[in-house]
């Protein structure tokens, strides 16, 4: 397989990275096994990962896109450094507000806010399955956790995964997304968050098993 190897951050799959890439560039295609790899450093947010995804799906082909990274969940039945598997993703602020309501793009019938994974590609670890959000600022105040909540029950929340399955669905590329949980979603505090376990639980992943996709 031709495998798009995305994340927002290099930061995130270093370790990956330092082992099958150390003089790492973006024109670089990796060999692992069978599987042809490029790696692929959107940066942060929605507007940058479908900017860079728009740019490269418009001049090559891929047999998949796997976007990988960290992520906060609203569950604390999920351990930090645990690995999940997204395969529902939502742009929960896409839409407008009527006082005390909102009103989504779907019910405004202006267009989809909600993207799934591939259903031809299974991985074979069978992670968790979950329904993630999409935001460009991260939940962090305990009114604002609840109405999310109230409104639309996410497992997790990124500020990437569904404008990665949106210009994937329109490239017409199989696509899945991987995250390991590296805080909860609550008031912020960092002395709580394990990003080392994360990105390690991540990257051994990456390093043990992408070879078997």
């Amino acid at each position: 397989m031709k495998i798009l190897l995305v994340a927002a951050t290099y930061q995130e799959i270093e370790p990956f990275i330092k082992k099958y890439a150390p003089k790492f560039n973006t024109d670089e295609l990796i060999e692992i096994d069978n599987h042809q790899i490029k790696i692929m450093i959107t940066g942060v947010g929605m507007v940058s990962t479908a900017y860079a995804l728009g740019k490269i799906l418009a001049l090559e082909t891929f047999d998949l896109a796997l976007n990988v990274g960290i992520a906060g969940s609203f569950y604390r039945n999920i351990k930090l450094g645990q690995l999940v598997e997204v395969r529902e993703d939502i742009l929960s602020e896409l839409g407008a507000e009527d006082d005390e309501e909102f009103i989504s793009l779907e019910e405004l019938e202006m267009g989809n806010v909600e993207f799934r994974a591939s259903e031809k590609i299974i991985l074979r670890e069978g992670f968790r399955k979950v329904t993630a959000i999409t935001v460009n600022t991260v939940h962090g105040n305990e009114d604002s956790i609840v109405q999310i909540r109230e409104r639309v029950n996410p497992t997790i929340e990124t500020m990437e995964g569904a404008a990665f399955f949106y210009a994937c669905e329109e490239a017409q590329v199989e696509a899945l997304q991987i995250r390991s949980i590296s805080n909860y979603v609550e008031k912020r505090n960092r002395e709580n968050w394990n990003l080392g376990l994360a990105v390690k639980n991540l990257n051994d992943w990456l390093i043990n098993s992408l070879k078997y996709i």
